[in-house]
């Protein structure tokens, strides 16, 4: 049987963040791809639109952001009447910086009339120029929902290739933008992975390569993923997204067995959060992420449309 042990964290520590929580009024989300000890103190661990979703359901008036930029800036779009805090300023996405708003805008004009769906990972700006919204979950029913038989999505071209072999009666047009991480798995190490556990069920997520995708018996979203792994009578898992998943699956799951490709699978921004960060956060409120009026509304609108699409 495997076995779960979770991340010490001094007591000290966890009655200072328990004192700033209750004196800010604030909640602490994290990311699923954070560190296990970020996880521990959370109030909520989720993927990034989840999160956002719960910042605006939740009674709390603070929120302390344990992700990157972008998941901040969705809650502060989503939640404008509350302080939205990011634990780690610093910590930013390869792939939301891949597409910027100008560049975007530019593409509109080459392509007039074509609708822009894209990936809840990316900046407010580009949100707002965009369509609508999609999420690694929904993207299949997103893309089936629009009426145009051109799309272009941005910016994850691998997330774009796997929906549109689902939607095939789309023509979707790529943007050249990827996650650093998921796109470095090596394809002989995962087939080695396979061979050597032939009785290991083989999940992925579409961020990944196509390459990988054809190797996956389940390709799922984080959420999806955890929900799949924790559900199926299998014991034994392929894991091919962010090791951060692994935390949550364990715990979840202490009677499972789940391994990962030799290189590892770590978002460096992700893990940039810490337990300090929090403090600092909390006691200084800063840094504030605030998404200007003139980007949230459009962004807004791209993001309520999406969650308009009945789900499959």
């Amino acid at each position: 049987m495997a076995f779960y042990s979770p991340p010490f964290i001094e007591p000290e520590v966890r009655s200072q963040i328990d004192r700033l929580v209750q004196e800010r009024n604030a909640v602490i989300l994290s990311h699923y791809y954070c560190r296990p000890e970020i996880h521990e103190v959370a109030h909520f661990v989720g993927d990034s639109l989840g999160l956002s979703q719960e910042a605006a359901r939740n009674p709390a008036k603070v929120i302390v952001f344990c992700g990157v930029h972008f998941m901040a800036e969705t809650a502060s779009i989503l939640c404008p009447d509350k302080t939205v805090l990011l634990a780690n300023i610093d910590a930013g996405c390869p792939m939301a910086d891949m597409v910027a708003s100008e560049d975007l805008a530019q593409r509109k004009k080459e392509i007039p009339g074509v609708p822009v769906l894209t990936y809840v990972n990316s900046p407010a700006a580009v949100k707002a120029l965009s369509d609508i919204c999609c999420t690694s979950a929904n993207v299949v029913a997103v893309l089936r929902s629009l009426a145009s038989k051109q799309v272009l999505m941005t910016p994850d071209k691998n997330l774009a290739i796997y929906a549109q072999k689902l939607v095939p009666e789309k023509e979707v047009l790529l943007w050249p933008g990827f996650c650093p991480t998921h796109h470095r798995l090596n394809l002989k190490e995962v087939e080695q992975l396979k061979r050597d556990n032939p009785d290991a069920v083989v999940v992925a997520h579409p961020e990944c390569q196509p390459k990988i995708l054809k190797l996956a018996d389940v390709i799922s979203s984080t959420s999806g993923l955890i929900k799949h792994c924790s559900e199926s009578p299998k014991k034994k898992f392929i894991i091919l997204t962010e090791q951060g998943v692994l935390h949550p699956l364990k715990k979840k799951n202490p009677n499972k067995t789940f391994l990962t490709p030799a290189s590892e699978m770590i978002c460096p921004n992700m893990k940039k959060v810490s337990l300090q960060n929090i403090i600092d956060a909390l006691q200084t409120m800063t840094p504030v992420i605030e998404v200007a009026e003139e980007i949230r509304i459009p962004a807004l609108k791209a993001v309520e449309r999406m969650m308009a699409v009945p789900r499959d």
